[in-house]
């Protein structure tokens, strides 16, 4: 029975593409070739099947497959395996920022028609925009609550740049005994202590998404490097103390999405001290 519900899902998720395609071909493009330019029109197409018809069937078949999301990594707004959990820190908002900002890093802009027109205009004229949006990931139900970056000198496709998402501790050691510490949460409170899970890769150039198409960053594909190199610069420099390494979930696989990973964490606290933060150590969640 169960063999027999694979396949059926299979089925419809293969007749789901072939309509998809129908729709591009013969209907989108046919009608845009009709009223625009044929230039014009297959970029019309382009747009709609990359960002409207194929994020849609996506997440329509993903639903199909009852596909499990691997909680060690990020999700994309198409509900796909996004960028690699692999660090964690422990202390206040402020004391994040102030580390981050003492090693050279930018926090990065809200994403919004203002900095992403700023954006498209840095990649077009190849000029520096050092603190340039991030695309939305997902991780506990939400997107990311704040992104740090560091240019690769004066290209705007390529940089350093990690994400970090915001758990309250006391939920974080509860829930990891229980096994439910992916669960989705709400931020918490600015200036309490908490643990930021982070997720960091490294930006080379443009590149499409799969599946969708979509125009994003290309990224180098071994995490690990990424993680270490953070770890690095933060420790460096004295900001973060005790670097210990945690598996992010059970029997993880080697490569998903197209990164490749131990599936190792690393987690520390952070030591820098604001104006009115002082230092709020915590153990981490065994």
């Amino acid at each position: 029975m169960r063999l027999l519900l694979r396949l059926l899902q299979r089925v419809l998720v293969a007749g789901l593409g072939i309509f998809t395609v129908w729709l591009i071909v013969f209907v989108v493009f046919e009608t845009a070739n009709r009223r625009l330019p044929w230039i014009v029109a297959v970029g019309v197409s382009y747009a709609i099947a990359a960002y409207v018809v194929l994020p849609r069937v996506i997440r329509l078949s993903l639903r199909i497959l009852q596909s499990r999301r691997v909680p060690s990594y990020t999700i994309t707004g198409d509900g796909l395996p996004g960028d690699p959990v692999n660090l964690a820190l422990i202390g206040t908002l402020r004391q994040l920022r102030a580390s981050f900002a003492a090693i050279g890093w930018c926090e990065a802009d809200r994403l919004g028609p203002a900095s992403s027109w700023a954006m498209v205009c840095a990649f077009v004229l190849a000029r520096p925009y050092p603190s340039a949006p991030f695309s939305t990931l997902y991780l506990f139900g939400r997107g990311q609550d704040i992104g740090f970056q560091k240019a690769i000198g004066d290209s705007p496709r390529k940089r350093h740049h990690v994400r970090f998402w915001a758990v309250d501790l006391a939920h974080a050691e509860k829930s990891w005994e229980a096994g439910d510490f992916w669960s989705t949460t709400a931020m918490p409170a600015a200036d309490e202590s908490v643990l930021w899970v982070g997720a960091g890769t490294k930006d080379t150039g443009l590149s499409l998404t799969r599946l969708t198409f979509q125009i994003t960053h290309a990224t180098d594909p071994d995490a690990n490097t990424e993680r270490d190199y953070i770890m690095a610069e933060l420790t460096r420099t004295r900001l973060i103390e005790s670097v210990e390494l945690y598996k992010a979930g059970q029997s993880l696989p080697k490569r998903v999405n197209h990164y490749v990973t131990d599936g190792d964490i690393a987690l520390a606290s952070v030591v820098i001290a604001t104006n009115t933060d002082a230092h709020q150590g915590s153990s981490p969640p065994a």
